[in-house]
């Protein structure tokens, strides 16, 4: 036998056909959900086919009747464990619907993005959910023209079109305020992101609207990325001054994990005792006993089944406007004093 490797082609319908000594049409009708194929003919098939390792082409399937069941999926920060959740929830339901997601990383520069963007047009995809705020307005209005459904999470842009899914940010942001306030802290802080999406802006800006009308001053720190070496950042240029905050409104629980552990760690600060800090998302580590982070929870699983329920529609479906808003759900834990 020859050390050396053939590259293994893909089998055929013909390869089958030919095999079971039956009709190309036959296999085809045999792999067809409905289609009509004697039972005889079904064995001699599926026995060719096992035989061969023959799978059905689903894509060229298809893009016959363009529609490649293909949802193209757009997201920022991809690594955070929000979006992690956000991916992990959408990609399962696509595939429980025999739909496949094709996820594209907008963290690259503009040129790939819109690159990624365009090939999702070649590859016919019949969707795309946008996670963010990253990909400009002209590549969304390319997609709708091209007919595919855009669905659009957290974008602060008005276009015809797309459906609109949004959180609303400035009331949990209102509600954090709320809450550091009943624990009676006075000098305040905002830690934010350089990502500067609409959600963390609507989350900063409504926290500094509250603050400012019960007569409050905020403190805006933003040091990087919305990760947690950007919180350990903002902990360390916010708490080194001798007018410190009281408390600090973290606009996601990673920056929130790591503005918790330089207060703690890098300034000997016990939470909530002398700072009180709450997050936002209320992501797996939130919950964690080293942390024990009060937040706001995000309702992923009933985005992720809304978006199911839109991609269902007919794609000139006016069952509505397309805009659904949800609410955050404050998870009370450690991180504040008690009201």
């Amino acid at each position: 036998m020859s050390g050396t490797r053939t590259a293994r082609s893909f089998v055929s319908a013909q390869q089958v056909a030919e095999l079971a000594g039956v009709s190309r049409s036959a296999v085809s009708r045999t792999f067809t959900d409905g289609a009509s194929v004697s039972e005889t003919t079904r064995q001699k098939v599926m026995k060719a086919a096992d035989s061969l390792g023959y799978h059905v082409n689903h894509l060229a399937r298809s893009l016959i009747n363009e529609d490649s069941g293909i949802v193209c999926i757009i997201g920022a920060e991809i690594n955070t464990p929000y979006q992690a959740r956000m991916l992990d929830a959408l990609t399962r339901r696509l595939q429980a619907i025999s739909r496949v997601g094709m996820v594209i990383n907008t963290a690259g520069d503009s040129s790939s993005v819109e690159l990624a963007l365009r090939q999702t047009l070649n590859y016919r995809a019949g969707a795309t959910i946008v996670l963010s705020g990253a990909p400009p307005a002209n590549l969304i209005k390319t997609c709708v023209a091209s007919g595919q459904k855009v669905i659009l999470i957290n974008r602060d842009d008005h276009l015809d079109g797309p459906k609109n899914i949004t959180l609303d940010n400035t009331a949990a942001a209102r509600e954090a305020f709320l809450m550091l306030q009943r624990a009676g802290c006075e000098r305040l802080a905002v830690v934010s992101s350089l990502a500067g999406t609409p959600s963390l802006v609507a989350r900063t800006k409504g926290f500094q609207a509250a603050a400012a009308e019960a007569g409050l001053k905020v403190t805006v720190t933003a040091t990087g990325p919305t990760s947690y070496a950007s919180g350990f950042e903002a902990g360390r240029v916010l708490l080194s001054g001798s007018d410190r905050p009281q408390a600090a409104f973290c606009v996601t629980d990673l920056l929130a994990c790591g503005f918790m552990d330089a207060a703690r760690f890098e300034f000997g600060l016990s939470v909530p005792q002398e700072i009180c800090v709450i997050g936002f998302d209320d992501i797996e580590q939130a919950g964690w006993a080293s942390y024990n982070l009060t937040t706001f929870k995000q309702p992923i699983d009933q985005i992720a089944d809304h978006i199911m329920r839109l991609l269902a529609e007919p794609g000139d479906s006016a069952s509505d406007d397309g805009t659904a808003c949800f609410q955050a759900v404050p998870v009370w834990r450690r991180s504040v004093r008690p009201r």
